[in-house]
């Protein structure tokens, strides 16, 4: 086992050492405390409950419980509403009144626990459309740099990987000897950028044995009016993953890696 596959082992770890589970006792549900952070950086909940073969998975209304805390009425909002009917629709989510849910057979309880949080996570995001200087939703931004470079590429590229979950990408781009996945960061944090590098990770063996090409991540990243931290830069840089500051998205060299 070499260095990385150490440090991801220890990944595992951390994660399991700090997940924990309740059994609500005045009904079916268990609540599982998770190390993923929400909008107010406090840890994302779940609820589980069994139905026989079946279970279903429930953020008990909290996601957008938290975005009207800071000013966001998702339904008053079209293009909000769109937004959050698009993440639900990738990873397989409905609502039920406010609650966010999944349900499936027990057997895939991994795969949508694992949907579940990573729709969150990225629900979570839509509180930073409240800051009244957001002319626009950063991924909408992305995609308009892409076309006006002319780059043809898959929005909203979804991706198996080696333990079967599946990951959302933002954007893929097929190459002859390539293949890019692209995540947009109007804002990057721990959370969502350990999503990033794991789900690109868990793919990357996959993609590579299926399309016989090169496997690369991409992470935009958006700059504008914030300064994007050391370690996060230097965490993509371990991983050998790649990266463009959204201040820096026309230098040649950021343009290469998309075009060349």
């Amino acid at each position: 086992m070499n260095w990385i596959d150490n440090k991801i082992e220890q990944y595992y770890q951390w994660l399991k050492d700090r997940t924990y589970s309740h059994k609500d006792e005045n009904s079916d549900w268990f609540l599982i405390n998770t190390p993923y952070f929400g909008a107010f950086n406090d840890g994302i909940d779940i609820y589980v409950k069994n139905e026989g073969v079946n279970v279903i998975l429930s953020d008990d209304g909290e996601t957008l419980n938290n975005l009207s805390l800071v000013g966001i009425n998702i339904n008053s909002s079209k293009n909000r509403r769109d937004l959050l009917d698009s993440i639900l629709l990738n990873y397989g989510l409905k609502l039920s009144g406010e609650d966010i849910i999944v349900q499936g057979t027990v057997d895939k309880f991994p795969i949508l626990k694992h949907k579940l949080i990573s729709a969150i996570l990225e629900i979570n995001d839509l509180h930073l459309l409240s800051k009244p200087n957001v002319a626009s939703i950063f991924k909408e931004d992305v995609q308009t740099y892409l076309d006006a470079i002319d780059i043809v590429y898959t929005p909203d590229f979804i991706a198996k990987g080696h333990t079967g979950l599946e990951f959302n990408f933002d954007f893929q781009i097929a190459k002859k000897s390539e293949e890019i996945v692209l995540k947009s960061f109007n804002s990057v944090n721990k959370s969502n950028l350990s999503n990033f590098l794991f789900s690109w990770e868990d793919i990357k063996e996959t993609r590579e044995k299926t399309t016989k090409k090169e496997f690369k991540a991409i992470a935009i990243i958006n700059d504008s009016d914030k300064t994007v931290k050391d370690e996060y830069i230097d965490a993509l840089k371990s991983k050998n993953a790649d990266f463009i500051l959204w201040s820096e998205k026309n230098s040649n060299d950021n343009i290469r890696k998309l075009v060349a």
